[in-house]
């Protein structure tokens, strides 16, 4: 079993920067695949970015290329995610998600192979 918790969500204002943390408990974090996935109010939950289980192939959405960057210490148990010039889009609850079927590739970009989520973050950007 695994527990992830996210954190580093908060209120900030259009162009400034956030970064998010989710610390894994348990055992094998590195055997994992690590995403990011947001739901904003109304929406469906959607794909921000994942991870190998390496750190050597990750994968954005469109909409987050180039002003996000996802990360994993395995040392630490800890993934991250990297946001910069913050828009007001970008509004919704953060989730951080572990694989340990798919651990690399772009099935990563889809949120079934995941078996942990965890509780979500806020993030809001104010205009």
């Amino acid at each position: 079993q695994v527990q992830l918790v996210e954190s580093g969500g908060g209120l900030v204002q259009a162009g400034d920067s956030l970064r998010l943390s989710c610390a894994a408990s348990g055992r094998a974090f590195s055997s994992y695949g690590m995403g990011w996935f947001r739901q904003a109010p109304g929406k469906e939950r959607e794909f921000v970015a994942a991870i190998s289980r390496s750190g050597g192939w990750r994968n954005y959405a469109d909409s987050v290329k180039g002003r996000f960057t996802i990360s994993r210490d395995n040392a630490k148990n800890t993934v991250y995610l990297q946001m910069n010039s913050l828009e007001p889009e970008d509004t919704a609850v953060y989730y951080c998600a572990a694989s340990f079927v798919v651990t690399t590739g772009t099935r990563l970009s889809d949120p079934h192979p995941y078996n942990y989520w965890g509780q979500g973050t806020q993030v809001t950007v104010s205009s």
